[in-house]
């Protein structure tokens, strides 16, 4: 029973040292005055690998071993590297279809996230319609949903 109890300790301390590390993380941003573009491109690639390593360490065996059940081993190993090299190719699709002007994340240099400050900080005093608003709530939520499917 104590056993059981300690687990669930740990993983609940586990995921609240996750969580806090995001606000931690997040909250440094709003601290930094100048924006180091050698940082910002190692922390992006560092979180880059980091989504790779788990796709590849935890998803991809879960993912193969549910496969394998269905159609046997030597497929399912080769139906689930065939689905993961066609989400990256789907994603890579997908960014090269989104114009570069409606693309949010394809920043050239730290005077385009500056810009975007500029535009932010003139904005924030008018309001929006409920309907653009309701509508952006409305993909985020799904956004999230989508992502937290198992």
């Amino acid at each position: 029973m104590t056993m059981e109890i300690n687990n669930i300790l740990f993983a609940f301390m586990l995921t609240l040292f996750a969580g806090l590390s995001t606000g931690v993380g997040s909250a440094l941003a709003f601290y930094t005055k100048q924006t180091n573009e050698k940082f910002l491109s190692a922390a992006l690639g560092f979180s880059a690998g980091v989504m790779i390593y788990v796709s590849m360490i935890e998803i991809f065996p879960k993912a193969r071993e549910s496969l394998s059940a269905v159609v046997g081993d030597k497929a399912g190993f080769l139906y689930t590297t065939i689905a993961f090299f066609v989400g990256m190719g789907i994603i890579a699709l997908i960014d090269k279809l989104v114009p570069n002007y409606e693309n949010p994340h394809e920043a050239r240099d730290v005077n385009d996230m500056k810009a975007t400050m500029e535009i932010k900080k003139e904005c924030d005093g008018q309001v929006q319609g409920n309907g653009e608003l309701m509508r952006m709530g409305l993909f985020s939520a799904l956004a999230i949903g989508i992502h937290n499917f198992p």
